[in-house]
């Protein structure tokens, strides 16, 4: 067990050695330009120190950033070695960085040039979408999934295409469904309403609206780009309030012949297929210990504490969609609904 700590310890630490390099590689090139101690000790020729920066920046630094977020891919390391180039363009003063000026601009083409590959992408999706609103009004699945689905079918899976149709979904919850009523059929289970959680989201509306009436016109007269940069993210915090309020009132869990589709709000959701399912969990004591990182937990959290009903322990691990549509894999899913024992007999039933 000892031995089993250790090499788990080890992994780690090892881990963590590539952001610390990453961070040095930064502070390290940003102390010789930016400090005074730095450019006193640069020589009189400074063309090979600035080499070595952009070297440090374009090719070190990605290096380091790839290790630590294990991702090997050709396009991540063209993005940030572009992107290196940029941050030397604002690190290094341009005095030093004249004669590498145009190498310096080759990162903004190559960034501009993603960017419009990105919008080529968001174009197709603008596309499809009147045939993708179709799928999704007759589907019989929540909207948080059939949309998803409906998107994946036509559109090329991509980050930035995931990522705008989370902000799509956030705004259409947000301002389209505050005339319609929740209209649960078949198999479905809440898991808000005996928590405070919607509570506790109007009570941070309510905070989030207070401060920016009382920050935002002191900060106005001190810093008119800070105070409005704290108003997009005031207003865009109170947008994903709302959205995420509504989305738990109008997706709960749902129970089909082939799986099961839960969410908690726009947080999270997971599609858990019953063949996928290798244990239901039910003891109390290992329900109310702390759950483990491969676990993925749809419990309406508020002040109080609260533990699962059931934790799903899988076969192998299933892919959950986060917020802005990131993807991550979990062994186990831990559950909590306003109906419990009516839900596990349901599970059990299916299983």
């Amino acid at each position: 067990m000892t031995e089993v700590k250790g090499m788990v310890f080890n992994r780690v630490s090892l881990r963590m050695i590539w952001p610390i390099l990453f961070l040095l590689v930064l502070a390290s090139n940003f102390a010789l330009y930016r400090t005074s101690i730095g450019i006193s000790i640069l020589p009189a020729n400074t063309h090979p120190v600035v080499l070595g920066s952009l070297i440090d920046l374009t090719i070190v630094a990605p290096i380091l950033f790839l290790a630590w977020q294990q991702k090997l891919s050709w396009k991540y390391l063209l993005t940030l070695m572009a992107g290196g180039l940029i941050v030397a363009r604002f690190m290094i003063p341009m005095q030093y960085l004249t004669p590498f000026k145009t190498l310096t601009l080759i990162g903004f083409v190559v960034e501009a040039a993603f960017v419009l590959l990105e919008i080529l992408l968001l174009l197709t999706l603008f596309k499809y979408l009147p045939e993708i609103i179709r799928s999704v009004k007759k589907s019989p699945l929540p909207h948080l999934f059939s949309f998803s689905n409906a998107v994946d079918q036509r559109v090329r899976k991509h980050p930035i295409i995931q990522a705008f149709c989370s902000e799509m979904l956030m705004f259409y919850y947000a301002f389209c469904l505050w005339k319609k009523e929740p209209a649960h059929k078949g198999h479905t289970f809440t898991l808000h309403r005996k928590s405070s959680l919607i509570a506790f989201h109007v009570m941070m509306i309510h905070a989030i609206v207070v401060e920016t009436l009382g920050v935002h016109w002191w900060l106005h007269d001190k810093s008119l780009i800070l105070s409005l940069l704290l108003l997009v993210v005031n207003f865009y915090s109170i947008v994903l309030f709302l959205g995420d309020i509504q989305a738990m009132r109008f997706n709960p869990l749902q129970i089909d012949n082939d799986c099961m589709y839960v969410s908690l709000g726009l947080m999270k959701r997971m599609e858990i297929r019953w063949k996928d399912i290798d244990e239901i969990i039910e003891d109390r004591s290992t329900l109310e210990k702390k759950l483990t990182k491969n676990t993925i937990d749809f419990v309406a959290r508020d002040f109080e504490k609260a533990y699962p009903d059931v934790i799903i322990k899988l076969k192998l691990p299933q892919e959950a969609t986060l917020l802005m549509g990131l993807k991550k894999n979990y062994e186990q899913v831990a559950i909590r609904v306003d109906e419990p024992e009516k839900f596990k007999e349901l599970l059990k039933s299916k299983l």
